[in-house]
C-alpha cells in the first residue's frame, strides 16, 4: 500500500469518532423512548418506577445491537462528509490516493466492529435480555409458564397460585404439544404433592391427556391409569411464545441450543436464522461503509449534506426492510435459511461497491 500508516489511523480515528458519536445518541434515544414504553406496559400493574428503569437498562444492549448497523451508515456519512468539507478528501485524492485506498481504514474499522460486537458483545447482551424477558413475562404478560430444552431433554413449569407442576419429557413432538417419556412433579406452595410417570402427554383443551401414566400422592404409593388428566392453563400458542428467544442466546451458546432443540424435536429455524445472521454481521457493517461512501464522498457544494443524510437515511431503511422481508421468507421457509440471513449483507455491499465504481471510476 502506498499510503502511510498515520495516514491510516487518522481515518480510522475519525470514522471511529464519528459511529461512537452518532451511536451514543442513539442509545440515549432508544432509552428514553424505551422507559416510556415500559411505563406504559406497565401502567396499573403495580411496577414501581425503579424496576421500570432496571428492566430499561436490561434491555438497551439488545436495542444497541439492533441500532449499530445505522450507527456505523450514519458515522461514516459524517466521517467522509467532513473529511470532503474541510479539503482534507481533495488533498489526499490530489496525492494519488484512490477511493478504495481512502475507505479501507472505514472498512477495516468496521468489519472488527462486527466480529467484536458477535464475539464479545452478544454474551452480554443475550444474558442481560433473558433477566429482562423474565421481569417482562413476570411483570407485564404474567405468563405462568416457563419452557426449556437442554441436552436432557425438555422442561416445562406450569401452575397458578394453588399448584405447581414441573413436566419433564426426554423428546417432544408438535412444537411441544406432544411429550413422549413424561415426568411431572407436582407441587402446593413449597410443598412435595406428588409424581406422574406417564409413556406420553398430548395437549388438550384445558388439560394434558396423560396416557400409561403412574400416578402418586404425597406418600410415594404409585397407581396406574390408563389415561390420566393434568389439568392446564396452556395453550399452544403458549407454549411456542415461552420458548426462549433467539436475542437471548449469545453467539457461543447458539450451536449448542440449536442442536439440543433439534434432539428434543422442536424446530430450531429461527434459531439457525439469527446464528447465520449474526456471522453475517461483519460484512453488514463494511456494506454500510460502502452505501455511506457512494452517497457523501462527492457531496454538492450546495445541499450536498442534506441530500447525502437524507440518501442514506433511505439506504438504511431499505437495508432494514430488506432484513424483515428476507427474515420472513427464511422463517416461513420459502427461501433457504443460509441465503435470507447473508442476503442483505451481500446486497448491500454489491450495491455500495457499484455506486462507489460508478463515481470513481465513470
Amino acid at each position: 500500500m502506498s499510503w502511510s500508516w498515520t495516514l491510516y489511523r487518522y481515518l480510522a480515528t475519525q470514522f471511529l469518532a464519528s459511529v461512537a458519536a452518532i451511536y451514543g445518541v442513539f442509545l440515549a434515544l432508544a432509552f428514553s423512548a424505551d422507559i416510556v414504553d415500559l411505563l406504559n406496559r406497565t401502567a396499573g400493574r403495580g411496577v414501581n418506577t425503579g424496576t421500570v428503569i432496571g428492566m430499561a437498562v436490561l434491555q438497551l444492549p439488545d436495542l444497541g445491537l439492533k441500532m449499530l448497523p445505522f450507527a456505523i451508515l450514519g458515522g461514516a456519512v459524517f466521517s467522509f462528509i467532513r473529511l470532503a468539507r474541510s479539503q482534507e478528501l481533495v488533498a489526499t485524492r490530489a496525492a494519488g490516493i484512490s477511493a478504495w485506498d481512502f475507505l479501507t481504514p472505514a472498512i477495516v474499522m468496521a468489519v472488527l466492529i462486527g466480529v467484536l460486537t458477535v464475539t464479545v458483545a452478544t454474551p452480554v447482551a443475550s444474558r442481560m435480555f433473558a433477566e429482562f424477558a423474565g421481569l417482562e413475562a413476570r411483570h407485564i404478560k404474567g405468563q405462568a409458564s416457563q419452557l426449556a430444552v437442554s441436552e436432557n431433554g425438555v422442561w416445562l413449569r406450569q401452575g397458578d397460585q394453588n399448584e405447581q407442576s414441573v413436566i419433564h419429557a426426554i423428546t417432544a413432538a408438535d412444537q411441544g404439544e406432544r411429550l413422549e417419556d413424561v415426568v411431572v412433579f407436582r407441587y402446593r406452595g413449597d410443598a412435595y404433592a406428588g409424581r406422574i410417570d406417564a409413556a406420553s402427554a398430548q395437549l388438550r383443551d384445558r388439560y394434558w391427556d396423560l396416557s400409561d401414566a403412574w400416578v402418586s400422592g404425597d406418600g410415594g404409593v404409585p397407581k396406574q391409569h390408563a389415561n390420566w388428566r393434568l389439568p392446564t392453563t396452556l395453550t399452544p400458542s403458549q407454549i411456542q411464545e415461552s420458548f426462549i428467544a433467539p436475542t437471548a442466546l449469545s453467539f457461543w451458546e447458539l450451536p449448542g441450543f440449536i442442536r439440543a432443540a433439534q434432539s428434543a424435536g422442536f424446530s430450531a429455524l429461527r434459531y439457525r436464522l439469527y446464528f447465520y445472521t449474526l456471522c453475517a454481521l461483519p460484512a453488514l457493517f463494511a456494506a454500510m461503509v460502502f452505501m455511506a461512501a457512494s452517497f457523501s464522498l462527492r457531496p454538492k457544494r450546495e445541499g450536498g449534506m442534506a441530500k447525502a443524510i437524507l440518501l442514506s437515511i433511505a439506504a438504511g431503511f431499505a437495508v432494514y426492510f430488506f432484513e424483515r422481508l428476507t427474515e420472513t421468507l427464511g422463517r416461513s421457509g420459502v427461501v433457504p435459511v443460509l441465503l435470507a440471513a447473508t442476503a442483505p449483507a451481500i446486497a448491500s455491499i454489491l450495491i455500495g461497491m457499484t455506486l462507489v465504481f460508478s463515481r470513481e471510476d465513470g
